[in-house]
């Protein structure tokens, strides 16, 4: 019998530590478990926070600093940020129209906590995962110049359709409905395609006009050189150019120059320096542009990227501005950039 008891005794302990370590174990799981969602919800709730706050840091991803109208942008949102105060640091890059290179440089804003990302994006659609990376971290961003396919803020930019609609009412009234034209191209971004729509869209009413050339220029000026040489070497009769950008319109004026070729005229869109320098020229074939307000565009970016930032959201997340047309005969009204 006393082995019995003795027997029993034992079972009843080793029954006894099973279940004390069970429940031990059982309390560790639960312990960690909660501390895993008590830090995910912590993250989350930092991830929300930066949203609001203080605006200290701003990023500007752009095309082309060698572009005017890229330096004008970059001028204006320091402009705006030194206005609105508390130190806020201003960092603009180019990206040489390269999306792989501007996708870096917004994951690189977004990993550097940079508060608002001010982008003119070199693909509207490539750029997606990039800006969807940055606003799933917090990150306030405004598409400025050119439209994206991704959800932003804002989106500010040019009358792009307009531009390129008054450039070339302007070559079709100049021609009186007839002529051969030449269309230089640019990078295929969404504001670019907008112009060149604008303008085939106008010059379709006109069927006594005929576009002869419609070539990428690459929106430089050397593209423009490049291109509008070749266009003259093929085409003895040209009556009017359509530059989607000031750039390669200058470019195409000096090949025009080279050329010795003064039968046609161009007209560009942007309202830069380098184009109301050419216009100035009486020499030169370039007589007009749709002007824009890149300096003016990249300040609203600022304004409401900081609204943003506080809580306020626009009553319009869309803000196109309008262009306006400049020539020689109203060039000494233009305030320019």
């Amino acid at each position: 019998m006393k082995k019995i008891a003795l027997a029993a005794s034992l079972l009843s302990l080793v029954s006894s530590t099973l279940v004390s370590c069970k429940n031990k174990s059982e309390n560790t799981n639960a312990t960690i478990n909660t501390d895993t969602n008590t830090a995910t919800n912590a993250s989350l709730e930092n991830q929300v926070s930066t949203a609001k706050g203080k605006l200290q840091t701003v990023g500007v991803a752009l095309g082309d600093l060698g572009n005017p109208f890229y330096v004008a942008m970059e001028k204006g949102a320091e402009e705006q940020a030194k206005k609105l105060g508390n130190n806020i640091r201003v960092n603009a890059v180019s990206s040489a129209f390269d999306l792989n290179q501007q996708t870096n440089q917004i994951e690189n804003f977004t990993s550097a906590n940079t508060d608002i990302i001010i982008l003119s994006a070199v693909d509207k659609k490539g750029i997606k995962p990039a800006i969807d990376g940055a606003r799933n971290a917090g990150r306030v961003v405004i598409a400025v110049d050119s439209a994206v396919d991704a959800d932003v803020d804002a989106m500010i930019s040019s009358n792009n359709t307009q531009a390129g609609e008054i450039a070339c009412k302007y070559i079709s009234d100049r021609l009186q409905g007839k002529g051969s034209v030449v269309i230089l191209n640019g990078t295929p971004m969404d504001s670019i395609n907008q112009r060149v729509s604008g303008c085939k869209n106008l010059l379709s009413k006109y069927p006594d006009i005929k576009i002869i050339s419609d070539q990428n220029a690459e929106g430089t000026r050397d593209g423009g050189l490049r291109v509008m040489g070749d266009i003259l070497t093929t085409f003895p009769q040209i009556d009017a150019v359509f530059a989607t950008n000031d750039q390669s319109g200058v470019g195409a004026d000096l090949a025009a120059r080279q050329a010795r070729r003064k039968e046609f005229f161009i007209v560009g869109v942007d309202g830069s320096p380098d184009a109301t320098k050419a216009m100035e020229d009486k020499d030169g074939v370039f007589v007009a542009t749709a002007a824009q307000d890149p300096a003016g565009m990249a300040r609203k970016a600022v304004e409401i990227g900081n609204d943003v930032k506080q809580g306020k959201k626009p009553s319009n997340s869309e803000i196109l501005v309008p262009v306006k047309l400049v020539t020689r005969d109203n060039l000494n009204s233009y305030k320019g950039w």
